[in-house]
Parts: structure tokens; sequence; C-alpha cells
């Protein structure tokens, strides 16, 4: 997998984006990696409907849990 620092890949973005494999390309700032650029149609596609069946709800989605009166 290729690494390039931010800098360099802001420079390198329009030609960058016409090479990109599958495995993508991994930004870095000062050596750390904080982000990962790959080809939409290569994993994206993979994470729609990844998690269906391991996740499990519980409680009420759309309540804080708090009661309140919007007359007071």
């Amino acid at each position: 997998m290729k690494h390039i620092a931010a800098a360099k890949f802001t420079e390198q973005c329009l030609s960058l984006l016409d090479e990109v494999d599958p495995d993508g390309i991994v930004i870095t700032k000062r050596g750390k990696p904080v982000a990962k650029l790959i080809p939409f149609a290569s994993d994206s596609a993979n994470l729609i409907g990844s998690l269906k069946g391991k996740l499990e709800i519980k409680g009420e989605i759309f309540s804080t849990g708090l009661d309140w009166n919007a007359e007071r």
C-alpha cells in the first residue's frame, strides 16, 4: 500500500486520483496515518449492509431519555 504525506498529496491530488489502486493510498501527517483514499467502486460497495444482523438496538433511539415540558 502506498503512503504519501498530506502536503505532497495536495500537490499531486488530481494525478493520484487517476492512479489509485484497489489497495488505496494512505495519507499521513507527520508520519501518522490520517486518511485513506480508495477507489469508490472497490471497498465502498461492500460497506452497504455489511453490519446487518450484527448490531442490536437497545432502548429508544429517537429519545434522549429525559422528560421535558415545552410549555414551562
